[in-house]
């Protein structure tokens, strides 16, 4: 059982280009409202499917270099990557089943 892990700028390349198997990545800010919502889906999805999966968060404010790089336009942002390379991405809340089913069919 695994939970979320928040990442700054320094940690990206690590934790997401450079790790073993898939990560979902959850751009964010302190002052989104539906990045809050989303907030708690994030952490159940990366207690359930964690062992499979690595869900790490990003602080857009704290970080802006990985969400300038890839684009993020709108919070909250979810990228899934394999092998350093963007996979997929959704924008905006969604409900805990459609993350899931996301995550899972493209991870």
């Amino acid at each position: 059982m695994s939970a979320s892990m928040y990442i700054n700028d320094n940690e990206f390349e690590a934790q997401v280009l450079k790790a073993q198997g898939p990560v979902v990545v959850d751009f964010w800010a302190e002052w989104c409202g539906p990045c809050k919502a989303m907030s708690p889906l994030v952490d159940e999805l990366a207690s359930e499917i964690g062992s499979a999966v690595k869900v790490v968060k990003v602080n857009i404010d704290e970080s802006p270099n990985a969400p300038t790089k890839y684009g993020v336009r709108g919070i909250p942002t979810f990228m899934i990557f394999k092998d350093g390379q963007v996979v997929d991405t959704k924008v905006g809340s969604m409900s805990k089943t459609a993350l899931t089913e996301w995550v899972k069919s493209r991870a």
